[in-house]
């Protein structure tokens, strides 16, 4: 009885470990297969190109002084606006005032003297026209004339010249703008040509950019681009307003200049930007779509493809055939089989079963 009860036992607890093993069996997770995938593009969506530049106004003017001094005036603050006219900056010209004092006595003292020549000259000529006085007395007295009055011209040139040199003591605003930097202070001893601010006095904003030279003949002047901003949520249209036809040999690219068409007070000069080409070959309508190079694959039937479905809980590719064009940089041109937007696998297509469950990478 007791060994009848014991071979019970065991019978029992071998049957539930069978079907504990069969259980886990049957239960055990089915291992999908990773994909790598793209999408099905219009074939000129792959000629737009993209490039990095920056903003600033389409003028503008680094103020400075043309004679040297020391700085004894400066209305001059970060984002401050401007007319025309406007006092910015002053020099203690005290070399310049005291030329243009020198000169003044300078040409006081010429007009006396051509005065006093002149006088001579038609005081001998009379005496000349009546014989009192010889022909040597008459034509000294004509050429000191002559010679006072070139003085004279010449006083009057140098009183100009020096009230000029004083007038470049000063600095004023020569457009409406807006102050974009500063760089001096006041009782700093500048030089000429020394920059002591700018002035962002234009009513465009600009792009200025680097293009290279694979891409430089497909832009033309009056060409639409878009333009974009990290810092601003709007995209802006633009046109090519200016293309280098000679490279810059410090960025090895062609400058290149885009005016915006809707520009806006968020862009602020400095700011970088991306500015998007769009290089639209002409492309029959029967050869609109493309797909990778890696996503074509071919057997005895023909070209075919590999057509991502996804469903509720499961993806899986199915071998769909294709009639293909001309192999483009972007790919293979599609003439038939595919739709835009369907996602195809780029990866494995020799392995692949039709109907196959995997997962997106």
């Amino acid at each position: 009885m007791k060994n009848s009860f014991k071979t019970y036992i065991c019978i029992t607890l071998f049957s539930i470990t069978l079907w504990t093993c069969g259980s886990k069996d049957d239960t055990k997770e089915i291992i999908l297969r990773p994909v790598k995938f793209d999408v099905v593009k219009d074939a000129n969506s792959g000629q737009n190109k993209t490039f990095t530049g920056t903003s600033k106004t389409d003028k503008i003017i680094n103020l400075s002084f043309r004679s040297s001094g020391i700085i004894t005036t400066l209305d001059m603050k970060l984002g401050q606006k401007v007319k025309t006219g406007d006092l910015l900056a002053q020099l203690d010209n005290v070399q310049a005032r005291l030329n243009y004092e020198n000169s003044i006595s300078a040409l006081n003292s010429a007009e006396s003297q051509m005065n006093t020549a002149k006088l001579n000259y038609n005081r001998i000529r009379l005496l000349y026209e009546k014989g009192s006085s010889s022909l040597s007395d008459f034509e000294a007295a004509k050429n000191s004339f002559k010679t006072a009055q070139q003085s004279f011209e010449s006083a009057k040139r140098s009183v100009s010249i020096q009230k000029e040199q004083v007038r470049f003591g000063y600095i004023y605003a020569t457009n409406d703008g807006v102050i974009a930097s500063v760089q001096s202070e006041i009782d700093e001893n500048v030089s000429p040509g020394q920059i002591v601010g700018t002035l962002n006095s234009g009513t465009d904003m600009e792009i200025a950019l680097g293009i290279p030279e694979n891409v430089i003949n497909k832009i033309t002047e009056g060409m639409l681009v878009d333009v974009s901003f990290a810092s601003i949520e709007n995209t802006f249209k633009a046109k090519v307003t200016e293309a280098s036809p000679a490279l810059d040999v410090n960025t090895a690219t062609y400058p290149v200049r885009v005016t915006i068409v809707n520009p806006s007070d968020e862009i602020k000069s400095g700011m970088a930007a991306n500015v998007t080409f769009h290089f639209n070959d002409p492309i029959d309508e029967s050869k609109k779509l493309i797909a990778p190079m890696t996503a074509v694959g071919e057997d005895s039937n023909g070209n075919f493809v590999f057509l991502i479905t996804e469903e509720q809980n499961s993806v899986v590719v199915n071998k769909k055939p294709v009639k293909i064009g001309d192999l483009t940089p972007q790919g293979f041109e599609i003439l038939s089989g595919l739709e835009k937007g369907q996602k195809i696998a780029t990866a494995g297509l020799q392995t692949l079963l039709d109907g196959q469950k995997v997962k997106l990478q």
